[in-house]
This record gives C-alpha cells, sequence and structure tokens, in this order.
C-alpha cells in the first residue's frame, strides 16, 4: 500500500527533533522555523513534555472514552483557564483545529436557532464539513460542502458587517484575530470590537478562531486580548499540544450544554491532556509569551530592513514577510543552503515563521543572517 498522495513534498527526511532543531536520516542538522505550521509551541520533544507524557503512560491511563469521570481533563480545564485569564468559561475537548471550529459552529447553530454564518475574506478554518464552509477557498470545498449559508466579508470592513448583520439573522461571526494560511494579514482591534458589539446586539455568537494564532503565539496568550474583547467561543488546536493530537472550544458561561449536543471519541484522552498540560506548565514557567513577544518584535524590526521586503506583518512570533517577488526560490535556498525550514502562504509572495516559543537569540541571529544573505 502507498500513502494517499495528496502532499507535495520536499526531498527531506526528518526523523528526529530536539528543541527547534531538526535532524534528517544522515544526521544533518536543520533550524525549524515553521514549526509545523505553528504546532511546535515549546520545541521539539521538550523534556518536561516527554516526563509528563511518559508518566502518563506508565503511571496513569492512556484512554478511556469520555463516559467516565478522568480526572486530568479537569486538571487541564482549570489549568487553561488560570494561564488564559478565562476562568470562568467551559471546555469541550477536541482533536484538531477543524473539528474545534465544527463544533463551535454547530453550538452557535443551536444556540441561536439560525445558520447564517459571516467568515471572511482568506479565511482558513478547516476542511471538515461546516469549518470548511466557513473557509475561503472554492478548490477544496465538495459538492457535499455548500457554503449557501456562509456570507464572506473583506476583512476590516465595517460597513459591509453592519450591512450583513443589518439584512440577516446571523448566527455567528467566525474570524482568526490573525490569519495564518492567508498570509498573516490582522483584524484590526477596532474591528474585532465591531464583530463583538454587533453580535451582542443582534443576538450572534462572535467565534475567535485561535487554532494558529492563539497559545502565547503573538505575545497575548490569545490574539484577541491586543483587542480587548470577550468572545463567546475561542478555538485552539495546533501549539496545544507541542505535536500530540488535541483541540478544544473554550464556551462563555451563558451558552448552555445538553446531554448529547456534542461528542467525540478521542477528544480529552488522557495522553493528550498530559501534552497540553505541559505546554502551559513551561510557557508559564518560561515566561514565553513575553519572552515571545520580545524575540518577536526583534526579528519584525530586523526583517524589516532588508531589501526586496515589501511588508512584514504579525505579532511575535508569528511573522508573514511579503517580499517583492515569488519567495519559492528564496525559500529552497533557506533550506538548501542554510538548513532553515521556513512556511509558505496561499500568497505567493509571502514567508511564514512560526517557530516555537523558546527559540534563542543565537538561533533568530541565525535566521537574520540567511535573510540578509539571500536578499541583497
Amino acid at each position: 500500500m502507498n500513502l494517499f498522495d495528496v502532499y507535495p513534498l520536499f526531498d527531506l527526511t526528518l526523523v528526529k527533533g530536539n528543541g527547534s532543531e531538526v535532524f534528517n536520516e544522515k544526521g544533518d542538522k536543520y533550524l525549524d522555523f515553521y514549526g509545523g505550521h505553528a504546532v511546535i509551541s515549546i520545541g521539539h520533544n521538550h523534556p518536561h513534555w516527554v516526563e509528563r507524557l511518559q508518566y502518563q503512560m506508565n503511571e496513569g491511563i492512556s484512554f478511556f472514552s469520555n463516559s467516565v469521570k478522568l480526572p486530568i481533563q479537569n486538571e487541564l480545564a482549570e489549568k487553561l483557564g488560570k494561564t488564559s485569564g478565562y476562568d470562568d468559561y467551559s471546555l469541550f475537548l477536541v482533536n484538531s483545529g477543524a473539528e474545534a471550529n465544527e463544533n463551535a459552529i454547530k453550538i452557535a447553530s443551536f444556540h441561536t436557532g439560525r445558520k447564517t454564518i459571516i467568515s471572511f475574506s482568506g479565511a482558513f478554518h478547516g476542511r471538515t464539513s461546516a469549518a470548511v464552509a466557513a473557509t475561503d477557498n472554492k478548490k477544496i470545498k465538495a459538492l457535499v460542502n455548500p457554503d449557501d449559508h456562509v456570507i464572506f466579508l473583506p476583512l476590516n470592513d465595517k460597513k459591509a458587517l453592519d450591512k450583513t448583520f443589518a439584512e440577516n439573522e446571523v448566527a455567528c461571526v467566525i474570524i482568526e484575530p490573525i490569519q495564518g494560511v492567508n498570509g498573516i494579514y490582522e483584524a484590526t482591534p477596532e474591528f474585532l470590537q465591531q464583530i463583538s458589539q454587533r453580535c451582542k446586539e443582534y443576538g450572534a455568537l462572535f467565534i475567535a478562531d485561535e487554532v494558529q494564532c492563539g497559545y502565547g503565539r503573538s505575545g497575548k496568550f490569545f490574539a484577541h486580548q491586543w483587542a480587548g474583547v470577550l468572545p463567546d467561543m475561542i478555538t485552539t488546536a495546533k501549539g496545544m499540544g507541542n505535536g500530540f493530537p488535541i483541540g478544544s472550544v473554550l464556551i462563555a458561561p451563558h451558552i448552555q450544554a445538553w446531554y448529547g449536543m456534542l461528542g467525540t471519541t478521542f477528544g480529552g484522552a488522557p495522553l493528550a491532556c498530559a501534552a497540553a498540560l505541559a505546554v502551559l506548565e513551561v510557557i508559564e514557567k518560561d515566561n514565553l509569551i513575553s519572552y515571545t513577544e520580545k524575540i518577536g518584535n526583534y526579528l519584525i524590526e530586523e526583517i524589516q530592513q532588508l531589501p526586496g521586503v515589501k511588508e512584514v506583518r504579525g505579532k511575535g512570533l508569528m511573522i508573514g514577510i511579503e517580499m517583492q517577488y515569488p519567495i519559492k526560490e528564496l525559500r529552497n535556498q533557506m533550506m538548501s543552503k542554510f538548513n532553515i525550514l521556513t512556511g509558505n502562504s496561499s500568497n505567493p509572495n509571502t514567508i511564514r515563521l512560526l517557530p516555537a516559543l523558546n527559540i534563542t537569540q543565537k538561533q533568530a541571529e541565525e535566521v537574520l543572517d540567511a535573510f540578509k544573505a539571500l536578499c541583497q
């Protein structure tokens, strides 16, 4: 049997990881400045993360269904509530960002009795049914993924938002506070505040998709916190487990649960919860959120000065570098000449940098030196 061929692959085989370094089968070292789409939040095989998982496998239980009490789920909910500042919210645990967004949209429809969704140009919310319907990419929608109930608006267009609310019964607005796949575009604080206000006025729910931009990556725990808003739901995944599949929906206290409303087989499995707890513990112990803002600002300021750079977007360690030309060759040379791994985006001129939150100053300078050499 072969793998289903849906991914274009680099000629690179990775077999080992340590911190922000990964190694191929020959032992050659690469600096990972992409983290597998912002998944690696505290570094590959972080010792505390490994220890947490080993302890759970050796001393605890690896899996049971959500038909019994699993105390580690409550431990994770309590820790995430305190670390993020959302103590009074409830937590529904899933396996991925798409599943988190799928359930958040479903909750919004249950709560409001409506189905119209507002999403935005360039949005990416996942590849499952409701999530892909709210994603602005016709290519990845099959005939079974209709999006006639989704209204796509230009990002940061206040007039279009007001008009859409006035003319439709809206179930929810779903938005990435910082768009990832589209090339690191930010929703303005004023626009997020307007979304929050209009949702309250019209009885809709505000879903902040923090799957890529959350978990400290922006220099706050959640990117929407830069705008001082309180979404009705917040979705997470990617950096939540540092490579172990886990996602979640944080749900405001005014949204009521009922038995059978949602369900998942693997969501909230003890091993996944152990991985997620390790991430939160390292973020807190090492003060990674403030560190992320500091080192991210340093990278952004330095990269902005390089020749050929049109614009640098983002916050913290969620950085989009738009060049004045397509970045395919530049990205390939970063890997082949300097052994540095970066990411692309749907914007062919934009490189994404999404490294672990604990990259060192030396590693940041190594990336800057490579850019300087290639941008001359």
